[in-house]
């Protein structure tokens, strides 16, 4: 078999229909959309309309409630942490601070501050300063010898 052998399987393709190309086409003078009315129209899309019937939007009910001024925290696991600190990406004798995550390419961007999540193992002796962290990354950090501080974000509101 060759390139200009290859085809596609009969009936895979189909010509597109073209509307309003005159009365032999069978889709010609209204173009298949009937006489008047809203739908005749050019420009008309009615999403969620079903026909006077309640929406299901509208039938749903609704529940909840999204905080409008909720933080949101980038999040790192502690595992991350100490893969770059064995790729050298990341300095375990200097302070691990916000910044230097950023820095090195762990997180794109800080957003509200950066929580630190527990997941994986921490054995490096680092000093990590960062907005956020579990009780279990605390922990995990401060049985390597190292120690991570909790701020709070300065002047965030």
């Amino acid at each position: 078999m060759k390139l200009n052998e290859l085809s596609d399987n009969p009936g895979a393709t189909q010509r597109k229909k073209r509307v309003g190309r005159g009365p032999g086409s069978g889709m010609g003078k209204t173009g298949g959309r009937g006489i008047k009315g809203q739908k005749s129209r050019s420009g008309v899309a009615i999403k969620g309309y079903e026909g006077g019937q309640m929406p299901l939007y509208q039938r749903l009910p609704k529940r909840g409630f999204n905080k409008p001024n909720r933080k949101a925290f980038a999040v790192v696991n502690l595992g991350l942490i100490q893969k770059f600190i064995d790729e050298k990406k990341l300095d375990a004798k200097a302070e691990i601070t916000e910044d230097a995550l950023v820095a090195s390419g762990l997180i794109r961007r800080k957003k509200d501050g950066i929580r630190v999540l527990a997941k994986g193992d921490f054995k490096a002796k680092a000093k990590i300063t960062v907005t956020g962290a579990s009780k279990g990354a605390v922990e995990a950090v401060e049985k390597a010898g190292g120690s991570l501080t909790v701020t709070t974000p300065a002047a965030a509101e």
